[in-house]
């Protein structure tokens, strides 16, 4: 295995893992898994694993993003990372993974700097960390070699049910006076997972994505594009 292979391969194990962690993150978010606390798992033990989760998703994620752009064989800048929709390589699903990475540190700072900001303004941040999700989620699809393979879908398809299943948990704790909010939440979990399921067979999943996806005709045309497409 060459050098340039380690890190793709590093690259795309990192982002899955991130992505694992970020919905697990998400998922006690949403579901307001502090309220359901037990004698067997205290209000604590679920704070650190979702404060925990949290930390280590974007730990992975640094190290998803440095092997991308230290890996010769994509044309991805640090820049690209930061910057939506201004790589070379596509640009659109690459763009995507950068909104999520702004969203994410937006939340990080000001979790860090919470009692300056305030706990409402912190509150209002906060939910940028769901907003990342569908995002990255999104990324993964449009720019992962892996989008193809049977483990991924699989492992895609278990992330969006336990999404929907927190988002369905929090919505029927909901008091009467908000009624409408948790239909709302119900109803758009349920469109987002049907348009997934219908734009995957036509996006990722048909033959020739690479170069609609926007991939370089230098790297279309290379003796590994099969393995990096």
């Amino acid at each position: 295995m060459s050098g340039g292979s380690a890190l793709w391969y590093l690259t795309r194990g990192t982002g899955v893992v991130s992505l694992v962690l970020l919905t697990t993150t998400v998922a006690l978010g949403v579901a307001n898994a502090r309220r359901a606390r037990s004698a067997r798992v205290p209000r604590f033990v679920i704070d650190a694993i979702h404060r925990n989760a949290a930390l280590l998703s974007l730990a992975f994620l640094v190290v998803h993003i440095a092997t991308s752009v230290v890996d010769a064989y994509t044309p991805i800048r640090l820049v690209d990372a930061v910057i939506p929709f201004v790589s070379a390589y596509r640009p659109v699903w690459l763009g995507l993974g950068a909104v999520a990475l702004d969203l994410l540190i937006a939340v990080a700072l000001t979790s860090v700097l919470r009692r300056r900001f305030g706990h409402r303004a912190w509150r209002a941040t906060h939910w940028l960390a769901y907003a990342a999700w569908p995002v990255a989620l999104v990324h993964g699809l449009g720019t992962g070699t892996d989008v193809k393979s049977t483990w991924m879908l699989v492992l895609t398809a278990v992330c969006v049910l336990v999404v929907l299943a927190a988002t369905w948990t929090r919505a029927a704790g909901a008091g009467p006076n908000r009624l409408g909010a948790r239909r709302w939440a119900v109803a758009g979990s349920l469109a987002a997972a049907v348009a997934l399921a219908v734009w995957l067979p036509t996006g990722p999943l048909k033959s020739g994505w690479a170069k609609r996806a926007g991939t370089p005709s230098s790297l279309l045309g290379s003796s590994s594009t099969g393995v990096k497409q």
